[in-house]
């Protein structure tokens, strides 16, 4: 090694570069990265976020299923699996879009006649007390033509010409999310191990232990969330179909796939219900509308308040109140994917404060470890 007149190591009393400094360059720069990338992502942060959710769920599945099934044949279990969510939740959600768009166009196309030639009093009307003078006055506002509302009619045109504008395109965003959530399902599940694996590496070097810990509650919020809103709202849906058809409900069972759909929002069953019970009513079937009104809730309020509390809390370990509250909020502030991302923020803040509270031990309160 050299050194210069002064005896002074030309190498090691050269200035050394400050670390500190260099490592909040990189931190700032990896955020914009970050940033960047989500801003890009934007418009399919909802296909990614449904692809993690339906992963998380279907990985214990796809673990037995490799297992049973190893070699070639365990290698076709992604694409299965892909299959079997396209099969059981999008053509499902296809086939009840497809009757409510015709019915939204037979509701524009009356909205249009009633505009043009009026509305006529209905039957029912002249049997009710002073039905007479009811029916006169109907007939002389909305029973001539124009005689709906100036302001409800412009209401009227302007939603059903908005939504005939942006229709087509809506639908063609629509496909292009699902296949690219598809897609996206496909190549978690095939390689999903190695980004488990590195997410673990990164959590790690980030968080320490805590990372990992959260990150498992947060799973396990997901499949129980799945569990208790996914698959008892399907057994409603398939109890309740039953009902409908032995009632005498039109389309029993198009009726039993919206209620499955509809219950797995937390007593978001009752609207089916009570759609049903009022097609029933209004064919005359008192009986069977009182009876699907009665069997349907004491369904629903056997689900929503001991089935699904016991299938989500115990995963989450939550309070129902909290789960509740997560997944009402979540699908406020998130839309519909929100109903599994929201008890999962929920369970991971409750597994927060506990430990910072000092209620149970954890690697966010290290000291308090047994």
């Amino acid at each position: 090694m050299t050194h210069d007149d002064d005896g002074a190591d030309s190498v090691t009393d050269r200035p050394a570069p400050d670390a500190r400094r260099q490592r909040g360059a990189v931190v700032v720069a990896a955020a914009l990265l970050v940033g960047a990338g989500l801003y890009t992502l934007k418009d399919f942060l909802p296909a990614l976020v449904w692809a993690l959710v339906f992963g998380i769920a279907l990985w214990p599945l796809r673990d037995r299923l490799r297992t049973r099934f190893p070699g070639r044949v365990g290698r076709w279990v992604p694409l299965g699996l892909v299959t079997a969510v396209l099969l059981i939740f999008v053509i499902p959600v296809a086939v009840v879009s497809v009757p409510l768009a015709e019915d939204a166009h037979a509701g524009a196309e009356w909205i249009k006649h009633a505009r043009q030639s009026g509305v006529p009093p209905p039957a029912a009307l002249a049997s009710l007390p002073g039905g007479s003078a009811l029916s006169q006055t109907w007939q002389r506002t909305l029973g001539q033509p124009g005689g709906v509302s100036q302001i409800a009619s412009r209401a009227a045109h302007g939603s059903l010409a908005g939504l005939a504008r942006t229709a087509a395109q809506q639908v063609a965003h629509r496909l292009v999310l699902v296949g690219f959530m598809l897609l996206t399902l496909f190549f978690l599940l095939r390689d999903g191990d190695d980004v488990v694996g590195e997410l673990r590496t990164v959590s790690r070097r980030i968080w320490g232990d805590a990372g990992e810990v959260i990150g498992e509650q947060v799973v396990r919020s997901i499949r129980g969330t799945v569990d208790g809103l996914v698959f008892v709202g399907l057994g409603e849906g398939v109890v309740l179909g039953i009902a409908y058809a032995i009632a005498g409900v039109p389309h029993p069972t198009l009726f039993g796939l919206i209620t499955a759909l509809l219950a797995m929002i937390p007593f978001g069953a009752a609207v089916a219900i009570l759609l049903s019970a009022a097609i029933l009513l209004l064919a005359g079937n008192a009986t069977g509308a009182a009876a699907i009104v009665v069997f349907g809730f004491v369904l629903t309020f056997v689900a929503d308040h001991f089935i699904r509390p016991a299938l989500i809390g115990g995963a989450t370990r939550l309070p129902f109140l909290w789960v509740l509250l997560g997944i009402l909020g979540g699908v406020e502030a998130w839309g519909l994917v929100g109903l599994f991302v929201g008890p999962a923020i929920m369970a991971a803040l409750m597994l927060v404060w506990q430990e910072a509270a000092g209620r149970k031990s954890g690697p966010l309160e290290p000291s308090l470890r047994k």
